[in-house]
């Protein structure tokens, strides 16, 4: 890996750092929670989880800001 691709995938993985640390994870209830908070139904705040490409579509067409966020494989799991 060359000097560009090395500083590259550290930024990448700065910036997922700070995503994760900064929002709740709601794996699967994403579409539900994401609904709640745009209609009034809970509280607003940073999250993120799963959902499909035909859901995130859904949700965009009611007016969600949705963002996809492939998070690299070393983050997965625990953080140190």
């Amino acid at each position: 890996m060359g000097e560009v691709e090395t500083a590259l995938a550290a930024a990448w993985m700065a910036v997922a750092r700070h995503v994760i640390a900064n929002t709740a994870d709601v794996g699967g209830q994403f579409v539900e929670e994401a609904r709640k908070m745009h209609y009034g139904e809970a509280e607003v705040r940073s999250i993120r989880g799963q959902a499909t490409l035909e859901q995130a579509q859904e949700l965009v067409e009611e007016g969600i800001e949705v963002m996809p966020l492939l998070l690299p494989e070393a983050l997965k799991g625990p953080l140190q």
